[in-house]
């Protein structure tokens, strides 16, 4: 219900502000923008899905492996007393767990196509436990939520495009991101444990979230006695060996119970060919939505309306710049990245705009996609309250990420 209120403001004020730059400002080519950005987004849309199409085989197929070969209930036995506590509709062991803990653990990772593979296979395991299909059920939104929450503890992809603009120091917002997507994690955890009514001092969660931080503070005392060269060194190689080993890990303890690997791998595969071509109605439904909405203008006048409610208030207005990144973020991964790199190469990598754009852009997850992809797999139209946990942990993370530029860089 949220996507379809939303999609309908998209197109509704998209046309408003099209027509006030036509009459007012006698903008002729307005019009001409907004189609041009449907059909644009819809071949980017069809673009993105093929591109998963490939991705989402390959990790399917070595899934299967992992269950016949029995890593999946393995892994899920590590961390099933904390899951049975935050999805207490999925019963113990639940062949979902496994997937969504290499989801996690691959976004924390930032290994994005590795992530998103093991997060639409969840999403399958848990909708066969859910008893209305066209309506997300609980388990589903609080791994939604969690998944879309970004906790990010190596930001790959921010420090190699900080690299490129020529900063000196690109993983100089490190440790401003892992921050950031740590407070947003605990928000999205937070606000859905609120609405399903979970306890969270249950010590068996505290010790979880315990240790999780104090993992997290030992992964930022270490890398902080690194320089910046060795910390994207060890960063890009530590990511890809856990990622590989994994994979080895899986093959060979299938291996060893006798499973017939390469026919295991082909049966999962057909499933990740499947989902890639379900989700593209509603992967193109979201982009085009947000792209008429950009096209139109509409993006640079709420930015610029936020700027005069900032400086009314008499605070410091250095962060409206990076505004954009975070208001797109929520909406489209690629188009937040866009203005990221439009921040830097119109300030400088290493100005308090360009970074606070790339922390805002580490922050947080791309709920809109997010929630097109995942759900649309499985073939949910009913949202629920997903949307709105989704944005109050982008929210946070986007309030933590320009303070903590604030903090670091002012």
């Amino acid at each position: 219900m949220v996507l379809n209120y939303l999609w309908i403001a998209f197109f509704l004020i998209a046309f408003v502000v099209a027509l006030v730059r036509l009459i007012f400002f006698q903008d002729l080519e307005i019009f001409t923008a907004l189609m041009n950005a449907t059909f644009e987004n819809a071949k980017t849309g069809f673009n993105i899905s093929l591109g998963l199409t490939g991705v989402l085989t390959l990790w399917l197929g070595l899934m299967r492996i992992g269950e016949k070969g029995g890593m999946v209930a393995v892994m899920s036995k590590a961390i099933g007393p904390f899951f049975r506590h935050i999805f207490p509709s999925l019963p113990k062991d639940h062949p979902a767990y496994g997937p969504m803990m290499l989801n996690i653990a691959a976004n924390m990772l930032g290994l994005d196509n590795a992530a998103t593979p093991m997060g639409l296979k969840a999403m399958k395991e848990m909708q066969s436990a859910n008893k209305k299909k066209d309506t997300a059920s609980d388990a589903q939104i609080m791994f939604l939520v969690l998944n879309t929450s970004g906790l990010t503890i190596i930001p790959i992809s921010v420090m190699v495009y900080r690299a490129e603009m020529g900063a000196a120091n690109p993983a100089d917002i490190f440790l401003p991101i892992l921050l950031a997507t740590f407070f947003s994690t605990i928000a999205g955890l937070i606000s859905v444990a609120i609405v399903q009514k979970i306890n969270l001092l249950n010590r068996v969660v505290l010790a979880y979230l315990g240790g999780l931080s104090l993992f997290i503070g030992a992964v930022i005392y270490g890398l902080s006695q690194l320089d910046k060269d060795e910390i994207r060194i060890i960063s890009l190689l530590a990511a890809n060996i856990i990622l590989f080993t994994i994979i080895v890990t899986f093959i060979l303890m299938a291996v060893v119970k006798k499973v017939n690997v390469y026919e295991t791998f082909i049966e999962g595969a057909k499933d990740g060919f499947q989902i890639a071509v379900k989700i593209i109605p509603y992967l193109i439904a979201i982009l085009v939505g947000i792209g008429v909405f950009r096209a139109s203008g509409a993006m640079d006048i709420l930015i610029r309306g936020i700027e005069w409610g900032v400086a009314s208030l008499g605070l410091n207005t250095d962060f409206v710049e990076a505004l954009p990144t975070a208001l797109m973020k929520p909406l489209s991964g690629s188009g937040a990245r866009g203005l990221m790199v439009d921040a830097m190469k119109m300030y400088g990598a290493d100005s308090f705009v360009g970074r606070v754009a790339s922390t805002i852009q580490g922050a947080t997850d791309t709920t809109f996609y997010v929630v097109a992809v995942y759900f649309g797999s499985v073939g949910i139209r009913k949202t629920r309250y997903a949307v709105v946990c989704g944005l109050i942990a982008d929210i946070a993370g986007i309030i933590a990420a320009i303070l903590l530029g604030y903090l670091f860089f002012a």
